[in-house]
């Protein structure tokens, strides 16, 4: 998919990229800049770790409300029909 920068500067991310992605207004956003590509890289808070017992085990610190909807089998399913074996 293409799309064009506007004269203030925006682009408008096409919506099935922002559904797939999970991305809402007020998704934070990282933007990302090298040599040959600039990247969009979803932020968002990192896991906190709580001591199980004897273990360190990595909870989720984002509210389950602003976790993307993703169907992971759907997401496997894709990735292997993108290569022709």
């Amino acid at each position: 998919m293409r799309a064009t920068i506007d004269k203030a500067g925006r682009v408008v991310i096409p919506a099935p990229i922002r559904e797939k992605a999970g991305l809402c207004p007020g998704t934070q956003l990282e933007v990302l800049v090298d040599d040959l590509s600039v990247r969009l890289v979803r932020t968002g808070p990192g896991p906190k770790l709580v001591r199980r017992g004897r273990r360190l085990v990595a909870r989720p610190t984002a509210d389950a409300r602003d976790l993307p909807d993703l169907d992971v089998s759907r997401l496997v399913e894709e990735e292997r029909n993108r290569w022709p074996w």
